[in-house]
Formats: C-alpha cells, sequence, structure tokens
C-alpha cells in the first residue's frame, strides 16, 4: 500500500532539523524501507503501532512508514488508548516503555542491518503482503 499522495516538488524539502534536511524524496525511500520492516513484524491495515520516536526526522519516517503499511500510528503513553501491537522506538526510549508491545529498536543492529539492506522501492499489494 503506497502513498500516492504527490508533493509539489520530490526535491524540496519534508523534514528539516538543526543539522539534517529530509527531501519528499528521501522520505519516500526511508519510509519504504522502514514500512518493510514492519510489514515483516505483522504491520497491516488495522494494526496499532505505537510511536516512541523523538527525533523529527525519525518520527516522519515511522508516521509516513507506519501509513503505507495501512497500520494506524498510536502514541506509545497514552493508557487510555488500546493497546498497541506493535511499536518503534529507539534504546533510549525503550527502557521506559511496556514490555507488552513488540518494540522494533531503530538503532538496534539488527534493525539498521535489516534497513539499510532492504529496498527503498515503492511498497505495493504484494510487497506488502510478503515485504
Amino acid at each position: 500500500m503506497s502513498d500516492s499522495t504527490p508533493h509539489p516538488d520530490p526535491t524540496t524539502v519534508a523534514v528539516r532539523t538543526d543539522d539534517c534536511e529530509l527531501t519528499w524524496t528521501d522520505l519516500d525511500r526511508w519510509s519504504n524501507r522502514l514500512a518493510r520492516l514492519l510489514v515483516q513484524r505483522g504491520a497491516r491495515r488495522g494494526v496499532r503501532i505505537a510511536m516512541a520516536v523523538p527525533a523529527p526526522i525519525e518520527a516522519a519516517v515511522t508516521r509516513a512508514a507506519i501509513t503505507k503499511t495501512g497500520a494506524i500510528p498510536a502514541p506509545a503513553v497514552d493508557e487510555s488508548a488500546p493497546r498497541a501491537d506493535l511499536g518503534v522506538t529507539t534504546r533510549a526510549q525503550r527502557r521506559h516503555l511496556a514490555d507488552a508491545t513488540d518494540w522494533l529498536v531503530l538503532d538496534d543492529r539488527s534493525t539498521l542491518l535489516g534497513y539499510l539492506t532492504g529496498s527503498d522501492a515503492p511498497l505495493g499489494d504484494a510487497a506488502n503482503q510478503a515485504a
């Protein structure tokens, strides 16, 4: 399930921090890679995925990736919300989060390996099912 929302110019900046800029093309490619990792862990339409990612670049990539899988982004700390099935976080945040959620830790070595070797091509329905 690819995000087919057109952007005015893929080379314009989608997310900016003091030390980094991410274009719409970069955001699309990076989120495609992360979406594949999420699909491998069970992300699909209707699955709730908690976000505990404080950095703006990583948060934007995570939100876009979740959307591409058809899953529902959810806050990690909202006790009143239904429990998330999966979650995305960093090592620094992980120790503060509930163990009941299956957490994908972005800066974990195995996650980085899967991310860096994964395809950044758009997800299609077949890719969403098989990743």
